[in-house]
């Protein structure tokens, strides 16, 4: 399908087919990521549960930095969908141009401050020795990689605003596959340990990131860069930070939430650092689907409401709950019924890990629709370019409910490590309902580009 036959398929198409077109190659490609993350912690946990748990203890840190990177792409997605829903190509490659340069430049700073604090931030968070030193190897070559994902989800926004998310897909499942065939070289044969997984991270990323920049500069793309692109311009660039903001300050916020969150979690031992780390890759799995339409409702939204279409924008909004929803209560039940047989897949003689482990998946696959339901909601709000609502749910579901009732639990029952489970279970309830109230005022069918084209 061409450029004009998807606007077109978008603007007007059956809406359940119009979802699983676009969320399907994001679910494969999600899907394949997961795969890779299963990957990397099965090779990593042969090295033992303590590289295990410091890989968990440093993924909000690198989270953290990722997320001012994502805020990018959701102002991309946002604002480029809407201009080819308006039908506004030549604004549409100005944002795309802005988004390429200002991104390159942050990451750059990012990855090079990143890497000389790496000892700091390790420090923030407390535990053993042999961790944290493992940690520290393991994060400063991961700060290498921001340049990397940055222009990654350049790519990936430029061609999600158009609606093409298969192309962004192949590139990612690439990348991945030839991660998961580096990870045990690097890890055994190259004798790098935990070092030797975050290296063949960057090297799969990167020759596939760097074939997809290449082709943003092709004239045969109905959206591509040129130089004139690239010049920053200080109007129009405020404009896209002003859209992408909240969604990396709803991201980082997040992400800075889950270092406090895994300081909890490591407060109970590395066992349950180490059951938590496990569990969320697992879980991630079940989740790709919800994952998969809460991104691909971003572009559906936003060139619906760019095309003046606002009932259909809310009909994308009710036939994704409804699809997610599916999903989700499906997937429950198969992770319900395989727990103890999915998590011995990473665990084989640590009791208590597996133990753990199997506790808590059982209690977060109860939640599993309402984790879908609040995808459908942040990508919702994303594709409508009212990201402060995005940010406020992010933000809220962690600091306003979810850290508190940790606290809370911890000293005022005696559930031990399930009061961190439960915490997150409550959170996720409380904030689909604020959300959906949000969603219920219809501010977030107002538009957030101008009519006429950016000069």
């Amino acid at each position: 399908m061409d450029y004009s036959g998807k606007r077109h398929f978008i603007l007007n198409g059956s809406m359940p087919k119009v979802i699983l077109t676009l969320a399907t190659p994001i679910m494969f490609n999600n899907f394949i990521q997961t795969l890779y993350n299963l990957a990397d912690t099965f090779w990593v946990s042969k090295l033992g549960s303590n590289e295990v748990a410091a890989m968990g203890l440093v993924f909000p840190f690198i989270f953290l930095i990722i997320s001012i990177g994502m805020g990018m792409n959701v102002a991309g997605t946002a604002l480029i969908s809407q201009h080819v829903g308006n039908d506004d190509n030549s604004s549409a490659k100005m944002v795309a141009g802005q988004i390429f340069t200002f991104s390159l430049i942050l990451s750059t700073a990012l990855g090079a401050i990143g890497y000389f604090a790496t000892p700091y931030l390790v420090g923030i968070v407390k535990g053993e020795p042999e961790v944290l030193s493992l940690s520290s190897q393991y994060l400063s070559i991961m700060f290498l990689d921001m340049p990397i994902v940055f222009l990654f989800f350049v790519y990936n926004s430029i061609k999600q605003g158009q609606g093409d998310t298969y192309t962004p897909m192949v590139l990612n499942v690439c990348g991945v596959l030839l991660n998961i065939v580096l990870d045990p070289i690097f890890i055994f044969t190259f004798g790098l340990g935990i070092k030797g997984a975050a290296f063949a991270t960057i090297i799969s990323r990167g020759i596939f990131a760097i074939y997809a920049i290449y082709t943003l500069f092709s004239n045969k793309q109905p959206i591509h860069l040129n130089r004139k692109n690239l010049k920053l311009k200080k109007d129009l660039l405020f404009k896209i930070l002003k859209v992408g903001m909240p969604a990396s300050i709803g991201q980082s916020a997040a992400a800075f939430g889950f270092i406090i969150l895994n300081a909890f979690v490591i407060s109970y031992g590395t066992a349950t650092l180490a059951a938590f780390t496990i569990g969320n890759r697992i879980n991630s799995l079940v989740l790709m689907p919800a994952m998969g339409i809460g991104s691909s409702i971003a572009t559906i939204i936003g060139q619906n409401l760019g095309a003046g279409k606002n009932d259909r924008a809310k009909l994308a909004f009710k036939t994704s709950v409804y699809l997610s929803t599916l999903f989700m209560v499906a997937g429950s039940i198969v992770l319900l019924m395989a727990s103890r047989s999915v998590v011995g897949i990473f665990v084989k003689d640590d009791p208590e890990v597996l133990n753990q482990g199997i506790r808590y998946l059982r209690l977060i696959c109860i939640g599993l629709p309402l984790m879908g339901i609040f995808q459908i909601l942040i990508g919702t709000f994303q594709g409508s370019g009212h990201t402060g609502y995005g940010m406020a749910l992010e933000m809220g579901r962690l600091w306003g409910l979810r850290i508190p009732m940790i606290i809370l639990f911890r000293y005022l029952t005696g559930w031990g490590s399930d009061s961190v489970w439960y915490a997150m279970l409550l959170s996720n309830f409380f904030i689909c309902i604020v959300g959906y109230l949000i969603y219920l005022k219809g501010t977030w069918q107002e538009k957030v580009i101008l009519e006429k084209a950016v000069s």
